[in-house]
């Protein structure tokens, strides 16, 4: 378990893992949240997922590769199949017009269309609650321990540098992109 911090090209540095004794077992301390609190509770997972940061990314990996171990063919058709309709929805979005022609020229194959994409779905919607299982249930576990486990004196410090700026983490630049900011002087 390293105590250095990895930097990338861009300026992004990588938390160190930290160690399965602090992260899970002996001296880590858990307590339910005061859930009439949801500033405190936000602020306190906000800063056990930057610090916990490396941990969290190779619990979700481990956990995603079980997944994929235990059901490798639902997995793989579901990630096909997610794929599949996301590309499909963003040419739909960006065609809008050619499709709207289309629809009024040909309305039985696109009803032939609609019908057979709709079995398909239908089909596939084991694999793909697999797949969204395998993503989610990393994100779940994730939330959970950052929501139970409380902060230690490192931890704080190490959350201070990365508010003030001193660091810029993988788990920062998601937290800034979904909009989720915490100020540590308030």
């Amino acid at each position: 378990m390293s105590s250095s911090a990895t930097k990338t090209d861009n300026g992004i540095e990588l938390s160190p893992l930290r160690s399965l004794d602090d992260f899970l077992l002996e001296s880590a301390r858990f307590q339910v949240p005061n859930l009439k609190n949801f500033e405190k509770w936000g602020k306190m997972v906000v800063q056990n997922l930057l610090y916990y940061q490396t941990n969290y990314f190779i619990l979700g990996l481990v956990i995603f590769t079980i997944v994929g171990v235990i059901h490798p063919t639902q997995m793989l058709v579901g990630l096909i199949s997610f794929a599949v309709g996301v590309a499909g929805f963003s040419y739909a979005s960006d065609a809008h017009s050619q499709i709207t022609s289309f629809k009024q020229s040909h309305p039985l194959i696109c009803l032939a269309i609609f019908l057979a994409a709709f079995y398909l779905l239908f089909q596939l919607v084991g694999s793909l609650l697999v797949f969204l299982l395998g993503i989610l249930l990393p994100i779940a576990v994730s939330f959970v321990h950052a929501s139970l486990r409380l902060r230690n004196l490192k931890n704080k410090i190490v959350n201070k540098m990365e508010m003030v700026g001193l660091k810029k983490t993988p788990m920062g630049v998601i937290l800034e992109t979904f909009g989720i900011e915490y100020t540590p002087f308030q």
